[in-house]
């Protein structure tokens, strides 16, 4: 009840404004409806890793990738692709440490997760090695998790597992150095006791991240392992 007063106190003295043009937000969302609607949507796509096909389809299918090497994680939830205003979107939350970008990401993607994807028990954002997150000062697959975590009524897990090795940035690197980058990179340090889990994270580029993420947790006893991201490179 408390909670309830305190939203629609907020909403009278600091309505939405969107954040890419400053008009009036749609409904409770920082986004008008016209920067909403043209935002770009990852319509067609695999359905282990979410990457975009160019043609329409009508039924689930794998990419090519995925059908010569499977990934660890079983499926990718990817609504928008990391193009143009959503591109703009992630980089200020994650450079500019523009954290109200978290509340709406989460927002967009719980969304879609709310017509699609069947709920997992918990929610696992992707861990940063402890110096780049003492050097950032937050992570924003945390921040995003923590509101996905409030709006979808789903435990947050942040101390089961930890990045042991510091695998330094992936931008700018090939698919296969990528994957050999990341072995051994996490570690799980107290027992799960989820079946299904989500990994969060803001964006996916070749999925290298996620599937080593997902082979350690599988390791660990955890039955099916989701990825769930913001836009999909």
């Amino acid at each position: 009840m408390v909670n309830n007063w305190l939203n629609i106190i907020q909403k009278k003295l600091l309505p939405p404004r969107c954040v890419l043009c400053g008009s009036p937000g749609h409904g409770d969302l920082d986004l008008c409806l016209g920067c909403l609607t043209d935002l770009p949507r990852n319509l067609s796509c695999c359905y282990r890793c979410g990457e975009h096909f160019e043609t329409t389809i009508d039924v689930p299918q794998l990419c090519g990738r995925c059908l010569k090497k499977s990934p660890a994680f079983d499926e990718t939830y990817a609504p928008f692709l990391y193009q143009s205003q959503m591109r703009y979107l992630v980089g200020q939350l994650k450079f500019a440490n523009d954290y109200k970008n978290a509340r709406l990401l989460a927002a967009l993607l719980a969304e879609h997760i709310s017509d699609t994807a069947e709920l997992p028990d918990c929610l696992l954002p992707v861990p940063l090695y402890p110096k780049r997150y003492r050097q950032r000062g937050f992570n924003q697959s945390i921040e995003i998790a923590r509101h996905l975590s409030r709006q979808l009524r789903i435990p947050l897990d942040l101390d089961s597992c930890v990045r042991q090795r510091d695998t330094g940035h992936q931008t700018g690197l090939p698919a296969k150095q990528r994957l050999k980058n990341m072995r051994l990179a996490f570690k799980i340090i107290k027992p799960l006791t989820f079946q299904h889990i989500a990994i969060i994270d803001d964006v996916m580029t070749t999925g290298a991240t996620a599937s080593a993420l997902a082979a350690t947790l599988k390791q660990a006893g955890v039955g099916k392992v989701d990825v769930w991201v913001c836009a999909r490179a």
